[in-house]
């Protein structure tokens, strides 16, 4: 299978159409700045800046409404802004839409198919809409359905396929032209378990050979796993951005959790704990849960566990653990992460 030979024979075609002008090295292969956009009285976008260097991942997080599918559609040229500017590999997304489009792909948060026709006829549309020719657009198709697994189903309408296969044709079907900068709204959305891993090992096989993937994700393991840089949005801005380690100690070192019995009281426990903290505690009353930061992390276990002995506390559990990123997501939007089921507000 010649999958990168296409992919380069493709973005040399569209090098020649569009006069030569490609991405170079000083340039970022997404820019935005200070990027407003209002519906009603809503602010879906205020000020927002953000840069995507080439041949990297970067995962976007923020809660509902906070933005992200906004900017995705802005980027994609689906939406013009309000106020502010923004460049796709090197156009502008306002003054230079078609030129962002021929280098762009989009997977959104429902796979967007034909389910009347079949896995081949789908990619063959959007690749004679894409202006392939015909041979070039049945050979594209054909390498698309054999890297995504779905040869066996390719005569059947997609309207048979399962959840996962649909999220791979979608996926498929924004890589007929070989993109060199992909957009990711979600893309992993209502899948299991399994097709979700599959689903991020063809991300990193895409960036290995050279795309940029922009990826807004309510996953924060998706983020950690696949992200080579992560921006936090809300309210329309990105309010934090950087590795996930670097973001992870942002909000501190180690954190101390404790489970009490069951009829237990957490008090005692609270007391027993809190002289070993480096800061307040949260407390779940209802889950009899306690979570407090430390320093020094296993080496003092021990006392902490005498401690707890001496007050009397009956355990249910106990253990140390490193800041994960659901603790940036929280420390940063005062929100705790959900699984994201339908399309964002804004």
């Amino acid at each position: 299978m010649q999958f990168d030979n296409v992919n380069s024979s493709i973005k040399e075609k569209e090098s020649g159409r569009t006069g030569g002008m490609e991405m170079t090295d000083s340039r970022p292969a997404i820019r935005v700045e200070a990027l407003e956009k209002t519906y009603g009285k809503t602010r879906a976008l205020r000020g927002l800046d953000l840069t995507v260097d080439e041949g990297t991942i970067v995962g976007v997080l923020g809660p509902n409404g906070a933005g992200k599918t906004t900017m995705v559609r802005i980027l994609a040229t689906l939406l013009r802004p309000d106020a502010g500017r923004a460049e796709v590999a090197g156009f502008d997304v306002v003054a230079q839409p078609d030129q962002v489009r021929t280098r762009i792909g989009l997977t959104g948060q429902y796979a967007a198919v034909d389910e009347l026709l079949t896995g081949r006829e789908n990619l063959e549309l959007v690749a004679k809409l894409s202006h392939l020719a015909r041979a070039q657009a049945r050979r594209r198709a054909t390498q698309l359905l054999e890297r995504f697994d779905l040869v066996e189903a390719t005569s059947q309408p997609a309207g048979t396929y399962s959840g996962g296969m649909r999220r791979r044709l979608d996926l498929a079907a924004s890589l007929v032209a070989a993109p060199s900068i992909l957009f990711l709204d979600e893309p992993t959305t209502g899948l299991d378990p399994r097709s979700r891993l599959a689903m991020w090992e063809v991300i990193r096989e895409l960036v290995a050979e050279g795309t940029t993937v922009l990826l807004t994700t309510q996953y924060l393991e998706e983020a950690d796993r696949l992200a080579d840089r992560i921006a936090v949005m809300d309210g329309g801005q990105v309010i934090a951005s950087g590795t996930a380690e670097a973001l992870k100690a942002r909000v501190g070192g180690e954190r101390l959790e404790l489970s009490i019995a069951p009829g237990s009281d957490l008090q005692p426990a609270l007391r027993a704990a809190q002289p070993f903290g480096r800061g307040p505690a949260q407390i779940d009353k209802d889950a009899g849960r306690l979570t407090l930061p430390i320093a020094g992390g296993a080496a003092l276990l021990p006392s902490i566990v005498r401690g707890l002995d001496a007050a009397g506390v009956h355990l249910a559990d106990l253990a140390v653990r490193q800041p994960t990123l659901d603790d940036v997501f929280l420390a940063l939007t005062g929100q705790a992460t959900t699984d994201h089921t339908g399309e964002e507000a804004a």
